[in-house]
């Protein structure tokens, strides 16, 4: 039985759920492996079909265990994946989409992240994504914990306006994004 899940639309207009299945803490003990993938698919079995991952979680061990989960119902999910700021040059964000769509076991991302600023200028890992995205490896791209100066930075970078998210921690006890970050959200 599926629920109808509250999207929000991205810049592209493809709406996406609100709400979706992370799974950091995931795959790192074995002993706690079936009842992870089980309960990712029955997240999806109630409507929960966002999943987002990252290839820093169980130093890539999430994206397998998520990529078991998702086997034979890949096109039911709007999958989400990371890349680590130190692989963000443009080969080794190359790279590391390639390591996370073979953990995945899958021919594409739907929306891959910069898990948050490095040292590698943010036009070289946009020029990464874009040409990700040209070949059909992702078909969305965004980042991950940026504040006000870097999404500043990043929207007048060549292509940073094309920025899907900025997703950021945030919840009842981190509230911290409501004094700065919100003032820069578009309405929708």
């Amino acid at each position: 039985m599926s629920v109808a899940m509250r999207t929000i639309k991205l810049p592209s207009r493809e709406a996406i759920p609100v709400l979706g299945q992370g799974t950091w803490g995931m795959a790192e003990d074995a002993r706690h492996r079936d009842d992870e993938i089980a309960a990712l698919r029955l997240g999806l079995d109630l409507g929960m079909i966002l999943i987002d991952t990252a290839e820093m979680y169980a130093d890539g061990a999430a994206e397998e265990l998520v990529g078991e989960a998702i086997a034979g119902r890949r096109d039911e999910v709007f999958l989400v994946s990371k890349v680590l700021p130190e692989h963000a040059t443009r080969g080794g964000t190359i790279a590391a989409c390639e390591g996370s769509l073979m953990r995945l076991g899958t021919d594409r991302i739907d929306l891959y992240l910069l898990h948050w600023r490095g040292l590698v200028p943010v036009r070289e890992t946009l020029g990464a994504l874009a040409d990700l995205a040209r070949v059909g490896k992702i078909r969305h791209w965004g980042v991950s914990n940026f504040d006000v100066f870097d999404m500043k930075e990043l929207v007048i970078t060549r292509n940073g306006a094309d920025v899907a998210t900025d997703q950021v921690l945030y919840n009842l006890t981190r509230r911290g994004i409501e004094y700065d970050l919100f003032a820069l959200m578009p309405r929708t």
